[in-house]
C-alpha cells in the first residue's frame, strides 16, 4: 500500500532564472526546439520527433525529458493530419512506456502544455515526460476523476467527467492496451480540434493533455484551460458544470467521434 504524502515537488530557483532568461525570453524568433543541430542529450529519434532530456530539470529528485513532437514550428495536436499525430502518440507512449518499464521511478508522469493559459513556456509542439523518484504522482487521483457521461465506447472509452480533478470540463480517453494508441489519438485531434475552435465559442486558446497509466489503462485527460478558478486554487475545491451542460457538450463530442 502507497503511503500518503503532502510533500510538493521542489522547484530549483536558480535552473528556473536561467529558463527564464533562455527561453521565456529568447531571442527574436528563435526557437530552442527548431534549432536541431544546437540540442544535446538526445534519447531517441523518429523521422521528425525527438527525445531528450530538458536542458533545464527545475524538478528535484527527477528524470525530465522532453518530447519535441514536430518540426513545425506551429503544430499541434489539434491540427496534425490524422496519421502525423498517430505517429506522435505511438512515439510518446512508447518513451513513456520506456521509462514506466526501467523500474528506476516511483511514477512516470507525461502531459502536454498548449497554449497561453497552460503553464507553457515554448509554443513549438512537444510533451514532457517526467519521472519521479520519491512522490506517487498518482496517489490525489481516483477512478471516480475518469468517470462520468460516455461518449464513446469501441475499442476504448470517451467519458465527460461528472467528478473532475479541477474542472469545469475535463474529457477522458481511455484504453486498456497499447495497441489501441492509434484509436486513443483521433479521439484526443477530434476533441482538442473541438476544444480550439468551437467549445465557448472559439473563447478557448490553451488545453492540457495529462496522461495516466492507472488501475492498468492508459488514460489521456483532456482539459480546456482559462483563468484557475480560485476555489480550487484556495481550497481544492474543484467545480463542474451542470449535467444539463455536460450533456450538451457531450453530444457535440459524439457527433465529431462518429464521423
Amino acid at each position: 500500500m502507497i503511503e500518503h504524502t503532502e510533500n510538493p515537488l521542489i522547484f530549483n530557483t536558480a535552473i528556473g532564472a536561467k529558463k527564464r532568461v533562455e527561453t521565456i525570453l529568447p531571442p527574436t524568433n528563435y526557437c530552442p526546439f527548431c534549432d536541431v543541430e544546437q540540442l544535446t542529450n538526445i534519447l531517441r529519434t523518429e523521422r521528425n520527433k525527438i527525445w531528450l532530456k530538458n536542458k533545464f530539470p527545475t524538478i528535484e529528485k527527477a528524470l525530465m525529458t522532453v518530447i519535441i513532437e514536430s518540426d513545425k514550428h506551429l503544430g499541434d495536436v489539434s491540427t496534425y493530419s490524422l496519421s502525423e499525430n498517430r505517429e506522435v502518440f505511438r512515439f510518446g507512449f512508447d518513451c513513456w512506456d520506456e521509462m514506466i518499464k526501467s523500474g528506476d521511478f516511483r511514477s512516470v508522469l507525461m502531459f502536454k502544455n498548449f497554449g497561453p493559459h497552460s503553464g507553457g513556456t515554448l509554443r513549438h509542439p512537444h510533451l514532457q515526460v517526467v519521472g519521479l523518484h520519491e512522490l506517487d504522482g498518482y496517489e490525489q487521483i481516483s477512478p471516480e476523476h475518469f468517470e462520468g457521461i460516455e461518449i464513446k465506447k469501441n475499442g476504448l472509452t470517451v467519458t465527460l467527467s461528472t467528478r473532475p480533478v479541477m474542472g469545469f470540463v475535463e474529457f477522458n480517453v481511455i484504453i486498456s492496451e497499447l495497441e489501441n494508441v492509434e484509436k486513443l489519438a483521433d479521439s484526443v485531434h477530434e476533441i482538442t480540434s473541438y476544444l480550439m475552435t468551437d467549445y465557448m465559442d472559439g473563447r478557448c486558446d490553451s488545453y492540457n493533455l495529462f496522461f495516466h497509466h492507472f488501475n492498468g489503462k492508459y488514460i489521456c485527460k483532456i482539459v480546456p484551460r482559462f483563468i484557475t478558478s480560485p476555489y480550487f486554487i484556495g481550497y481544492k475545491i474543484a467545480q463542474v458544470n451542470k449535467l444539463e451542460k455536460l450533456e450538451e457538450i457531450a453530444d457535440e463530442i459524439k457527433i465529431r467521434l462518429e464521423k
